[in-house]
């Protein structure tokens, strides 16, 4: 079969979008967190995001070399409701296990029932990443909700997303000694994008 005249490219084609969306939706949402002074998890949405796009370019590699142009699809994207970064977060978790859960092992099935065994390992790589954003997302919004965004009730290292600053205690500084940034750029050490 060929690519260009599978489900698989259809497939392909879907995931590319969802992909674009999650990308623009993360942008948004990092202007939020932005907005409420939480600039640890504008961070993280940033930092996302363009995996995000990174992904879409993967999947743009398959749609360029089936010499597909014109690609008609049917699908439902979601739509973030929420205003605040918390709600935000929630959306973000659910969106990427949906992804994690049944759209990228739907995908890879049909890659492997078509003979793309290529793109069915593909798909399933994507979807182990997506885990890692969900699970990601979701310590944040975990955090968030009990309250330990900037606390905990040890001592841990927090580090300043700005000027790299490092400091152990219970408590993110409400301003960073060295460079005068606001609480909000403090994250745990453990959970900073390159520890």
């Amino acid at each position: 079969m060929e690519l260009k005249e599978s489900v698989t490219l259809q497939n392909l084609m879907r995931a590319f979008t969802g992909e674009c969306q999650a990308r623009s939706r993360y942008a948004m949402a990092r202007e939020c967190a932005e907005r409420e002074g939480l600039h640890n998890v504008a961070a993280l949405f940033r930092y996302i995001a363009h995996q995000e796009q990174e992904h879409a370019q993967v999947l743009h590699g398959y749609l360029r070399s089936a010499g597909a142009d014109n690609v008609e699809i049917r699908g439902g994207y979601p739509v973030d409701l929420g205003t605040d970064t918390r709600s935000l977060l929630r959306a973000a978790v659910k969106y990427e296990l949906d992804e994690v859960n049944t759209v990228y092992p739907a995908f890879a099935r049909k890659a492997a029932e078509e003979g793309f065994r290529d793109i069915e390992q593909r798909f399933s790589l994507l979807a182990a990443i997506e885990q890692t954003h969900a699970d990601r997302l979701g310590q944040f919004l975990s955090l968030m909700e009990q309250g330990k965004l900037f606390r905990d009730d040890g001592s841990l290292q927090w580090v300043c997303l700005n000027c790299g600053h490092l400091l152990t205690g219970p408590e993110a500084p409400g301003v960073c000694p060295v460079c005068s940034h606001a609480q909000g750029y403090f994250v745990r050490a453990a959970m900073a994008p390159f520890s």
